[in-house]
C-alpha cells in the first residue's frame, strides 16, 4: 500500500515537472497571444506567491511587460524594478542547486538570462520617457551601460554576448533628446563599432542607416569635425548642415512578433571506464566528457558503466517565426521603413548556445549522481533500486523557463513632425504580402521628442510544437 502511494506521488509529481514552462502557464499564453491583455494580467496576478517563489523574475518581467502594453506604466515600472534587484540581489541557494542533481534544474530559482536583464530596463525606460520623465530613463541608461560593461568583463572573447548594439543606440536616442549630444554621440558611435564587430559576427544585424546618420548629426552638433568628417567618408554619405530643429520627432518601436520558447531535447550517451575516469561520449553530436571515479564505489562505478548508454534532458529554443515581414511609417508625402535594431529570437538562441557546454556537464553530473544514490538503494533492498530508478527516470528534465513575451525582434524609425497635431499612418507587411494600415495622431510641442512603441503579437505559430 505504501508503495503504491509512493509511486503515484512520484508520477504525479513527474508529469508536473515533465511539462514545459510555456505549458504550465497555458491559460496565460493563450489570452496574452490573442491581446487580450486585461485577462492575461488577471491571470497572472492570481499567482502572487509566484512574486517570491523559484520563478520570482519571470513574475515580475511578465506582469511588467503586459501592464506597459496596457498603459499603465507607473505599475509596470513597479514590477520591472522588482526584477532589476532581483538580479542585483541574486544569491545562489546551494540546498537548492544541490538537489537539482537529485531531480532536475527546476529545483533552482531562475536566475535569468542575459539578455533578459539588458532589456527588462529597455521597457523601464521607454516607461519613462512615455511619461516624460527623462531623467528617470537616464538613470535606466546608466545602470544598462553598467549591464553591458558586466557583460563585457564576465566573456573575454568575441564569439560571446558580451556587446548589444541594441542597447548602445538607445542610449544614445535617450541622451539625444535630452539635448546631451556629446554622449548621444559616443553612444551611438559605440553602437556602430558593435554592429560592425561581433554583432553582425554573431547575428547578422548591420547598422540601420538611420543610426549612421544620427551619428553624423549628434557628432557635429557636439562641435566634432574631425569625428564627423571620418564617419562621413567612411560611410559614403553627404556633407549636411543640421539646423536647430523646426518642430519635434518622433521616434517609433515597433516589436514585431514573439520571442522563442525554450523546450527540451535528448540526448543518448554511451558510458566507459578506464585509467581512473568515467567518460561520456555521443559520437553523433561530437560531444565527449569526463569525470574523474574517485569517490565512487566498485559497486557504482560498475553500476554507471553496465548501463552503456544513458538519456539526458537537454533545454533547446523553438523559434516562433515573425507574421509580418516588414513595416513604413509614412507622414505626408514621405514614407520611412522601420530597420531592424535588435534580433531577439537570435540573441535569446546565443546566450543558451554559449553556456550548453555547462548545460551539459550539469546533466552529465546529474546523471552520475542519481545512479549512484540508486544503486545504493538497491544494495540495500531491490524493490528500493527500482523505485529509485523510476524516480530518477522521472524526474529528469531540462529547464524550459524564459521570458516568453518579449518580442521577436525591434525596429525602430525616426519621423519629423510639426508643432501641433500629426497624423502618422503604419502600414505592416505580413508574409503573405498583405498589408494592413492603422493610423496615430500626435500632439508635438517645439523640441519635443515623442516616443512610441507599438506592439504586433501574431506569429505563424501558436502553441504547435512546444
Amino acid at each position: 500500500m505504501v508503495l503504491k502511494v509512493g509511486v503515484a506521488g512520484v508520477l504525479i509529481c513527474a508529469a508536473v515537472s515533465c511539462a514545459t514552462y510555456y505549458h504550465s502557464n497555458q491559460a496565460f499564453n493563450d489570452v496574452f497571444e490573442h491581446g487580450e491583455l486585461q485577462k492575461a494580467l488577471k491571470t497572472l496576478q492570481e499567482k502572487p506567491s509566484e512574486g517570491a517563489g523559484k520563478k520570482q523574475f519571470l513574475y515580475f518581467v511578465n506582469n511588467g511587460l503586459v501592464l506597459s502594453l496596457l498603459g499603465k506604466y507607473n505599475d509596470s515600472n513597479h514590477f520591472f524594478e522588482r526584477a532589476y534587484n532581483f538580479g542585483e540581489d541574486y544569491r545562489i541557494n546551494y540546498a537548492n542547486e544541490a538537489a537539482t542533481y537529485f531531480t532536475n534544474p527546476n529545483f533552482s530559482v531562475y536566475r535569468g538570462e542575459d539578455h533578459e536583464h539588458l532589456l527588462l530596463l529597455y521597457y523601464k525606460a521607454m516607461n519613462y520617457l512615455k511619461m516624460g520623465k527623462t531623467d528617470e530613463a537616464l538613470v535606466e541608461c546608466r545602470r544598462l551601460n553598467i549591464r553591458l560593461q558586466q557583460l563585457s568583463d564576465r566573456y573575454s572573447t568575441e564569439d560571446k554576448y558580451r556587446k548589444d548594439a541594441f542597447v548602445h543606440t538607445l542610449m544614445g536616442i535617450i541622451y539625444e533628446s535630452d539635448f546631451d549630444y556629446n554622449n548621444a554621440f559616443i553612444a551611438y558611435r559605440n553602437a556602430i563599432e558593435a554592429y560592425e564587430g561581433e554583432f553582425f559576427k554573431l547575428f547578422q544585424v548591420s547598422a540601420p542607416e538611420q543610426l549612421r546618420k544620427d551619428l553624423l548629426r549628434t557628432a557635429r552638433l557636439s562641435g566634432l569635425e574631425e569625428e564627423y568628417q571620418y564617419f562621413r567618408e567612411k560611410f559614403g554619405m553627404p556633407d549636411e548642415e543640421f539646423p536647430e530643429r523646426t518642430g519635434g520627432e518622433l521616434v517609433f518601436f515597433w516589436h514585431n512578433g514573439l520571442s522563442p520558447v525554450k523546450t527540451e531535447w535528448s540526448v543518448t550517451f554511451a558510458i566507459s571506464q578506464r585509467n581512473g575516469m568515467v567518460y561520456f561520449s555521443n559520437a553523433e553530436h561530437g560531444l565527449n566528457y569526463e569525470f574523474s571515479s574517485a569517490g565512487y564505489s566498485k559497486s557504482q562505478l560498475n553500476s554507471l558503466s553496465s548501463l552503456e548508454v544513458y538519456r539526458l534532458t537537454l533545454p533547446k529554443y523553438v523559434e516562433r517565426p515573425v507574421f509580418y515581414r516588414s513595416a513604413a511609417l509614412t507622414k505626408g508625402d514621405s514614407t520611412v521603413q522601420l530597420q531592424l535594431l535588435e534580433d531577439v529570437n537570435k540573441v535569446a538562441f546565443k546566450c543558451l548556445d554559449e553556456r550548453m557546454n555547462l548545460e551539459l556537464s550539469k546533466a552529465l553530473l546529474r546523471l552520475a549522481v542519481k545512479k549512484a544514490t540508486e544503486e545504493s538503494a538497491r544494495s540495500r533492498d531491490k524493490w528500493a533500486g527500482v523505485v529509485m530508478n523510476m524516480v530518477n527516470v522521472l524526474t529528469e528534465a531540462a529547464d524550459t523557463r524564459n521570458w516568453q513575451t518579449l518580442p521577436h525582434s525591434i525596429y525602430y524609425a525616426r519621423v519629423p513632425l510639426e508643432v501641433g497635431t500629426n497624423t502618422v499612418t503604419l502600414e505592416t507587411t505580413d508574409y503573405t504580402g498583405v498589408t494592413q494600415k492603422q493610423t496615430f495622431t500626435y500632439e508635438i510641442k517645439q523640441g519635443q521628442t515623442h516616443f512610441h512603441t507599438y506592439t504586433s503579437l501574431e506569429t505563424t505559430m501558436h502553441g504547435h510544437g512546444f
